[in-house]
């Protein structure tokens, strides 16, 4: 990571941070009303081979005692109504301005991906992940609704998996690794503007 883009990452956490702090700290009440404790999920992802990080999201599913794998049709009976729509706005991932501000994330690059998948493809991530893990992406805005799509109709985590390694994980890499080749300052602020936009765009 470049400094400038280290230094735009701070600079926008910070910004971030000091204008939704206060709607933030009201819909953590809300939420501890509505959906009660553990308010936030933590999950270790990986941010380079053999490099772990603990990533922050708002809790958006009921507590299992397993809970393991990308999220498919087999969890979404899990999903609080509030987490709906958390993740339906990308606030469930508020938090994440701390992994962004330790130096764990960046705001633009490929998603975090957990352990498991960087151990049975290392040579792939190990490339991928030469960019730091990002809030938003390349990947995340060409390819999240159809990943979405395809892990929907999953009804157990062995499909889920299944689907998830054959018709996703490379695919994804290829963007990854498309927007690697071709980042900028200004790319990066386009892919942050488009992903803002996306949120608010009717379906």
């Amino acid at each position: 990571m470049t400094p400038a883009k280290r230094f735009l990452d701070v600079l926008l956490a910070l910004l971030v941070a000091a204008i939704v702090f206060l709607p933030f700290c009201m819909l953590l009440i809300w939420l501890i009303l509505r959906e009660g404790w553990p308010l936030f999920y933590v999950s270790e992802r990986m941010h380079a081979p053999g490099k772990p990080f603990l990533l922050w999201k708002l809790r958006t599913m009921r507590v299992a005692n397993v809970d393991s794998g990308v999220s498919g049709g087999d969890k979404a009976s899990r999903i609080t109504p509030m987490g709906r729509w958390l993740r339906k706005y990308r606030a469930d991932e508020i938090p994440q301005l701390w992994n962004v501000l330790k130096g764990d994330m960046s705001f633009v690059g490929p998603r975090p991906p957990l352990r498991a998948y960087v151990e049975r493809f290392p040579d792939l991530y190990a490339r991928v992940l030469q960019s730091r893990p990002g809030v938003t992406g390349f990947a995340t805005l060409h390819f999240r609704a159809r990943e979405e799509q395809l892990l929907k109709a999953c009804t157990t985590a062995e499909e889920t998996d299944h689907v998830y390694v054959r018709h996703c994980i490379r695919q994804k890499a290829r963007l990854d690794l498309v927007y690697a080749r071709r980042r900028t300052l200004c790319s990066d602020v386009v892919l942050i503007v488009q992903t803002l936009r996306g949120l608010f765009r009717k379906p």
